[in-house]
């Protein structure tokens, strides 16, 4: 158990969940629960996703700016800022909407949506959360002439440099990850927490991984540590924890529970799962976490404090109950 959720003092539901702390070298430092618990990475995998886009020499190609590069390692909002980024970069590279394959949903700002029907538009793909890293994976297809129908194909070889990268940085063979659909239509990959953890950790310090790999991390990281706004809504827990820590902490989350960060100064990866697959208790594990680790407690993490033992609101906006942490990490 991670975590009790309370109301009116008496637990009202329980959070269970695993919990693995890695360093650069792959060594598992902390758990809690099963780290070889085995998840889909989803959205949290993005840094990695979005490496080709600078290995092809697409990123430089299209003179992307570090606000380009963010959009593409997004979980965005569908703020217009995110859909400018993303038209912007389809008219760089010649297309447009109509030709992302991650289909259609509302904006996740609900501000944006609410704009969005009063100016008489309809959504189209560059709403959809995913609408940056598909652009990007585009920019890839046309810099090296391909074939663009199709790109989110598992055979298409967008998605084969993409998966190359995505299991050279979390450390596996990729003939041993299996490979699902995420919620946009590309493949996402299904591996032990730990992994996920040291993939994360190597984006902090890419040990072992070649110097074209690691140029190319830090140019990513360093997009998303300068554009965070681009990255997802600037209220979200994953925002404010890159902020407050001012570059050492980046943070990405994924769908179904999944979260992930890596501390730059500790060279350590952190990844999470709630099993029930619900966002709500992260804030309040992950704050435990770095307070169980020391990381931040006389600084950065005092401004997160509200996550610490999170107040649960109804619809009138009264705190009618917590997000309690019930975990102690455990040495390795």
């Amino acid at each position: 158990m991670l975590v009790e959720e309370t109301r009116a003092s008496v637990v009202d539901n329980v959070h269970l969940g695993h919990i693995a702390v890695v360093n650069a070298d792959g060594t598992l430092l902390y758990q809690y629960g099963d780290p070889n618990y085995m998840t889909y990475g989803r959205s949290a995998l993005k840094p990695m996703q979005a490496l080709p886009i600078v290995e092809t020499g697409a990123a430089e190609h299209f003179s992307f700016s570090d606000a380009d590069l963010a959009i593409c390692c997004a979980s965005h909002s569908g703020e217009e800022r995110h859909r400018s980024r993303v038209r912007a970069i389809l008219s760089q590279i010649g297309k447009d909407g109509h030709d992302l394959e991650c289909g259609v949903t509302d904006p996740v700002n609900k501000t944006s949506h609410e704009e969005l029907i009063r100016s008489g538009q309809q959504a189209d793909p560059v709403c959809n959360c995913c609408s940056g890293v598909h652009a990007g994976m585009l920019a890839t297809a046309v810099y090296l002439g391909e074939n663009t129908q199709g790109y989110t194909h598992a055979d298409h070889p967008v998605q084969q440099r993409v998966a190359e990268a995505v299991a050279d940085v979390v450390g596996l063979q990729l003939k041993d990850i299996h490979t699902g659909l995420d919620g946009c239509d590309i493949p996402t990959y299904y591996m032990p927490l730990k992994h996920l953890a040291w993939g994360f950790a190597r984006l902090a310090r890419p040990k072992g991984l070649s110097a074209s790999r690691a140029n190319a991390i830090e140019r990513i990281v360093s997009a998303m540590d300068r554009r965070p706004d681009m990255v997802t809504e600037k209220n979200i827990y994953s925002a404010k924890l890159i902020r407050a820590f001012q570059g050492r902490i980046l943070a990405k989350e994924g769908a179904k529970g999944v979260f992930c960060l890596f501390d730059r100064e500790r060279e350590i990866g952190i990844a999470l799962k709630i099993a029930d697959g619900g966002a709500e208790p992260i804030p309040s594990v992950v704050n435990e976490i770095l307070h169980q680790l020391g990381i931040g407690t006389k600084g950065p993490l005092e401004e997160l404090t509200s996550y610490d033992r999170e107040g649960i609101k109804n619809a009138p906006g009264h705190i009618v109950g917590y997000m309690e942490p019930k975990f102690k990490l455990v040495r390795a």
